[in-house]
């Protein structure tokens, strides 16, 4: 992604950028030995060492509702998850540690056809935060809502199908979008872009 949303930049526009999940990995079979490569507000990612798969704990309802709901969102933009492999304890915040099977995601490379539309998606998302940030918390489905009405250049097809069926879901579940976030816009290997975590409770 471009520079204003490399690094803590992104995070940070949201004035969120030092919150990571706090917590320690519990100590569990499945878990046990692995590696974590990623952490964010409310999950923690640990490599299962085959290239393909990894196990993702996430304490946040929101992220349990787009991960396993019957009615989430689906298609090649979403990410897939193999099996809810259940609770494994309580965070600090009083939410259930769930475990998932999913499968790995990888960073956006810089130039890529997914980088360039992660990067048209979040700016534009953020100019459309501003002009409604006099709603506070709701600015955000409000953004969503206008990038779905006039979607920024490139993003038509499969990946403005995707972004309809997210509004759709957020309004359903009454959540935030968060599209601005470092990992919450990833790729598949085969270069595909991914609504990876884009969902937080307010």
């Amino acid at each position: 992604m471009n520079a204003a949303l490399s690094d803590t930049g992104s995070r940070a526009r949201f004035g969120r950028a030092e919150l990571l999940f706090a917590d320690p990995v519990p100590p569990h079979p499945l878990l046990d030995g692995l590696a974590e490569i990623g952490r964010g507000e409310y999950s923690v990612v640990l490599d299962r060492g085959d290239g393909e798969r990894v196990f993702k704990l996430i304490s946040s309802p929101a992220d349990y509702f787009y991960y396993t709901a019957d009615d989430r969102p689906r298609g090649p933009h979403f990410p897939r998850v193999f099996a809810d492999m259940g609770v494994i304890g309580r965070a600090s915040s009083g939410h259930l540690l769930h475990l998932l099977d999913m499968e790995r995601l990888h960073p956006l490379r810089p130039g890529s056809p997914a980088a360039v539309a992660a990067d048209a998606l979040a700016d534009a998302y953020w100019a459309a935060c501003q002009r409604w940030v006099n709603l506070g918390p709701e600015m955000g489905r409000m953004a969503l809502f206008d990038l779905v009405q006039v979607p920024p250049a490139g993003v038509d097809g499969s990946l403005l199908d995707a972004l309809r069926a997210l509004a759709a879901f957020i309004e359903a579940y009454q959540v935030l979008p968060d599209i601005l976030s470092d990992g919450n816009l990833l790729a598949r290997g085969d270069g595909t872009l991914v609504f990876s975590d884009p969902v937080f409770l307010g």
